[in-house]
């Protein structure tokens, strides 16, 4: 299956430590080598940059890998394609317009009998299940919320039991973003961290690279990163439950269906 890898942050971060981990996974330390993308948030735009290729063979992950991006939401994926052709419009993430906003979409699993969910006016561009449940969640929102909803933490709650919904056609480990909010939903396999001060020391698995994030923070910085698997081996990683979704704003977790943290 493919692996994801997201990040939510209260300042504009870098996420090429964590990238590099993932992008090894393409093909070098992994088996996921059918395409990978990452989409960064700047205010209400995005930059999206994607290629079929393996990611640990790909000169365009290695540019992504060596620019600094800044971003305070970034959604990531590498994949091992198991519906639909290895091509540029099966790559993830996928982005569409709702609301005024640009959301991001990421999935990691497989689902059958998916065709006969309705879309709507959201049409799948490429042939993967992961974009047709995405074009179908964006539906569903839009047939319960005319308009923009004025209280978004309700919202991905009422987005969550979509994806359980889902789950009934089989694995379904996904990254939502709208560049402010982050939402995780575990169907088996999803970890995630925050780093905040005091911050000190990570080792990567895939790769003997280590990063004093002490020298690269300020005391206020909080960090969460979001994986499939853990990508650092000295850190603790919390392993999310079947059927948990969490919701992340500005690197907090705010909101998730075992407790509710706050808005």
């Amino acid at each position: 299956m493919c692996e994801l890898l997201g990040m939510s942050a209260n300042v504009p971060t870098d996420i090429c430590f964590s990238f590099t981990g993932l992008m090894l996974r393409g093909g070098k330390t992994g088996p996921h080598k059918d395409g990978w993308g990452i989409t960064f948030y700047e205010g209400k735009g995005f930059r999206t940059f994607k290629d079929p290729e393996p990611s640990a063979h790909s000169p365009i992950a290695r540019l992504v890998q060596a620019l600094p991006i800044k971003s305070c939401a970034v959604v990531s994926h590498i994949r091992q394609a198991n519906r639909g052709c290895v091509s540029l419009e099966n790559t993830h993430p996928f982005t569409r317009e709702l609301w005024g906003r640009y959301w991001t979409f990421a999935h990691n699993g497989q689902l059958t009998g998916y065709k006969r969910l309705a879309t709507g006016r959201h049409r799948p561009v490429g042939d993967t299940d992961s974009e047709h449940a995405f074009c179908w969640l964006l539906d569903r929102l839009e047939q319960k919320y005319p308009r923009r909803p004025a209280n978004f933490p309700a919202m991905f709650r009422y987005l969550a039991t979509l994806c359980d919904e889902l789950r009934v056609f089989g694995v379904f480990n996904m990254l939502l973003s709208d560049g402010e909010y982050v939402m995780t939903f575990c169907s088996n396999n999803l970890h995630w961290l925050t780093r905040r001060a005091p911050f000190g020391e990570a080792s990567l698995l895939d790769e003997e690279v280590v990063i004093d994030f002490h020298s690269e923070t300020t005391p206020n910085d909080v960090v969460t990163i979001i994986t499939t698997r853990p990508l650092t081996g000295n850190e603790h990683w919390v392993k999310m439950e079947p059927g948990e979704f969490n919701l992340f704003r500005l690197g907090e977790r705010i909101a998730s269906n075992h407790d509710e943290i706050g808005q």
